[in-house]
């Protein structure tokens, strides 16, 4: 039986710190399925189509069957349709710890058949956060540390194109 385990979250933009999680979670599975979805309460700096792209180019020398792949449905539901037997959901600091958990215990009242992994992001890359890589970069701020040379130049490359924030 192949272990299915999938990876979810808007990646908006991908960082090393979602790239560490793959990487290390894709160990765990014989096939991971990232899902790259909406997210209503986040106002997105990329369309879905080029996070799907970013995603796919950010993951493309991993030795792992990856597949990346765009839902707009309960996690749950999503996870079920890949045959999915793990999710695996990255940890940066106990406040993730509280929303994630809570988030496992309600996923499990849906589907007590798919478990939830956690995953500690490496002590370099705990701070890291899409939401926050995109407010440095709307401010003029370095991501180089946070993101791939290629994410950078698309962050940098989007926020020319709206603008920057500040004076």
């Amino acid at each position: 039986m192949t272990r299915t385990g999938v990876y979810p979250g808007t990646f908006d933009p991908v960082t090393l710190g979602h790239m560490d999680i793959i990487r290390r979670g894709a160990k765990l599975v014989d096939r991971l399925v990232i899902g790259v979805t909406t997210n209503p309460s986040k106002s997105p700096m990329f369309t879905l189509d080029e996070r799907l792209a970013m995603v796919r180019r950010e993951c493309a020398g991993i030795e792992t069957d990856i597949e990346v792949v765009a839902f707009d449905s309960l996690l749950m539901d999503f996870a079920d349709r890949q045959g999915a037997q793990i999710i695996i959901r990255g940890l940066r600091a106990v406040a993730d710890f509280e929303y994630e958990y809570q988030m496992a215990g309600m996923n499990q009242q849906i589907n007590a058949n798919v478990e939830t992994v956690f995953l500690m992001a490496d002590v370099s890359l705990q701070p890291i956060a899409s939401r926050l890589v995109k407010e440095i970069a709307l401010f003029g701020g370095p991501i180089q540390r946070f993101v791939s040379p290629t994410v950078c130049a698309e962050v940098v490359e989007r926020v020319e194109k709206i603008g920057r924030k500040g004076s």
